[in-house]
């Protein structure tokens, strides 16, 4: 089976994505993954929790992690202000369900496009950020990276089983 098709099937079915900022770069999720956003109000801390794991917050009843993504893709800090948010995403690793956030720094646009635009596979000096990208967009002479929302959630529920069998 073709990746690139199967990638187009599975990862981005809307067609719609969020974007938002993060350090001097615009990030874009599908808006199917998208549960809510929120102003950023700290966390509860978990112990031996991996360096980008701020916490977890209760979200009407459910206990959310909260992923800064500055630290995940080893981007310069930047102190939460105002415009500081989480974005609740749904995420599917190995079949299991995750409801995750993602602390950015603002929210920007909802773009729609054609999803065979994007670029697949770029070659980004970040290896941090590599790992979790979809591809390259060029919207209103920018680009906007997509982000792999499940394999972002493959890796951090990869890493909480790791902390789990530890203990």
């Amino acid at each position: 089976m073709n990746n690139e098709s199967n990638i187009d099937h599975q990862l981005v079915s809307s067609g719609e994505f969020l974007t938002f900022i993060l350090g001097d770069e615009e990030y874009g999720v599908d808006i199917l993954s998208v549960q809510g956003i929120q102003g950023w109000t700290g966390t509860t801390r978990i112990p031996d929790a991996p360096d980008y794991m701020l916490g977890v917050i209760n979200l009407r009843g459910a206990i959310v992690p909260i992923i800064d993504l500055r630290v995940k893709f080893e981007l310069r800090s930047a102190k939460f202000n105002s415009t500081t948010v989480v974005i609740v995403v749904k995420a599917y690793s190995s079949e299991k369900e995750h409801i995750i956030g993602l602390v950015v720094d603002a929210v920007s646009e909802v773009y729609k496009f054609d999803v065979d635009s994007i670029q697949r596979n770029p070659e980004l000096s970040n290896e941090q950020v590599n790992d979790f990208v979809e591809g390259l967009i060029s919207i209103d002479e920018k680009m906007v990276i997509i982000l792999d929302i499940n394999k972002l959630a493959s890796e951090w529920s990869l890493d909480a089983d790791q902390q789990e069998s530890a203990a």
